[in-house]
């Protein structure tokens, strides 16, 4: 399904405002407005695929802020939207927020879910902890 032009023009400038001042340091803000971006696709919005960067993008946010739960429960929405379940960045997020949450056999199978879709250099821009730790269970 796509979105009428004008919805998608909104939540596109919604979502660039959001980047803009994330990249300014303003992370609340930022991510308001991605949750007004959210907040502006219609009923179901977990049906659309604008959805799945909408969460990630919030959820990076949470991840940025050590707000590892409210992270958690934005990347669990993302993998459930369209396009989302199979995205090697998804489920790295997936995998760094369950090492953090210690829970480890669960944090390994996304680790390693990330790691078979796009390679190590999906964890070249992140804290090396993670890639070590997943180096500990498979061969890389």
């Amino acid at each position: 399904m796509q979105l009428s032009d004008s919805t998608h023009a909104e939540v596109t400038a919604l979502c660039k405002q959001g980047d803009d001042l994330i990249r300014a340091g303003n992370l609340e803000a930022g991510k308001n407005m991605y949750i007004a971006a959210l907040r502006l696709l219609p009923e179901n919005h977990r049906e659309w695929e604008a959805a799945t960067w909408i969460y990630v993008a919030i959820g990076d946010v949470h991840f940025q802020m050590k707000n590892y739960d409210k992270a958690f429960m934005c990347f669990v929405n993302a993998a459930q939207c369209p396009k989302g379940l199979g995205n090697p960045y998804i489920h790295l997020r997936l995998g760094q927020l369950y090492y953090e949450q210690e829970k480890l056999e669960n944090a390994a199978d996304e680790l390693t879910r990330a790691y078979m879709g796009a390679g190590i250099v999906i964890f070249m821009e992140d804290d090396p902890k993670y890639l070590e730790f997943l180096e500990t269970k498979i061969e890389i």
